[in-house]
């Protein structure tokens, strides 16, 4: 696992964001820290926590895709959070009912290489307006070892056994989300969190300018 601090300048408060696989923090220096220090982590190789978490006076967390898996994997590695959001993902990472359907992430597997070159990112949005802002800032990160991620993540699901017991307050679900579909987000999440639906892809993070904004969807 890898992590980089967005924003660090002794903040009271932490936000701490588990990307999704193959990304990086690049498409999320456009969101404005204001009084937050943030820290990303990604790259998900292995699931040992990189750097020990400073004290802080509040901690949130922000988890996308399958972060949301990997954050709850590392639940007791984790500092207590005043508030925690699952985005366009769950504990159960490949599932038909829950997660993303069984075929479509062999598919991922079998083809990655050349779906990284361009229809993986596409998807990723729910327009072409949202991928042509992704265009100017993309994932900075090279396909090969973007594919081991894939396939060590895989590796470790097929061999993780995961009973879930409450933890995440919030999920945030993109209605038009073409990787994890938003039916088994809502099977997942009715009576484990309060769900938000958002009008947006996968990626929903163009729908916010601010991290705070994040936290503050959460309050509508």
């Amino acid at each position: 696992m890898q992590y980089h601090w967005l924003n660090k300048h002794n903040n009271k408060k932490l936000i701490i964001f588990f990307c999704g696989w193959s990304f990086d923090e690049k498409p999320f220096e456009r969101l404005v820290c204001d009084d937050y220090d943030v820290l990303i982590f990604y790259d998900y190789k292995n699931h040992e926590i990189p750097v020990k978490i400073p004290l802080y006076e509040e901690y949130y967390l922000v988890t996308w895709s399958m972060g949301v898996y990997i954050a709850y994997l590392l639940r007791d590695k984790l500092p207590d959070f005043k508030l925690k959001i699952a985005i366009n993902g769950t504990p159960f990472p490949v599932d038909d009912k829950l997660g993303i359907p069984k075929r479509s992430f062999e598919l991922t597997l079998k083809h990655v290489d050349i779906g990284l070159q361009g229809k993986f990112q596409h998807n990723l949005f729910k327009d072409e307006a949202d991928y042509e802002i992704y265009a100017e800032n993309p994932v900075g990160r090279k396909i090969p070892e973007q594919s081991e991620e894939l396939f060590a993540i895989n590796s470790y699901i097929a061999n993780a056994k995961i009973s879930y017991e409450k933890y995440y307050d919030y999920a945030i679900i993109g209605g038009a989300d073409k990787i994890v579909p938003a039916r088994n987000q809502i099977n997942c999440w009715n009576r484990r969190a309060d769900i938000v639906m958002l009008d947006s892809g996968h990626f929903p993070f163009y729908s916010f300018s601010r991290w705070d904004e994040i936290l503050g969807c959460t309050r509508t």
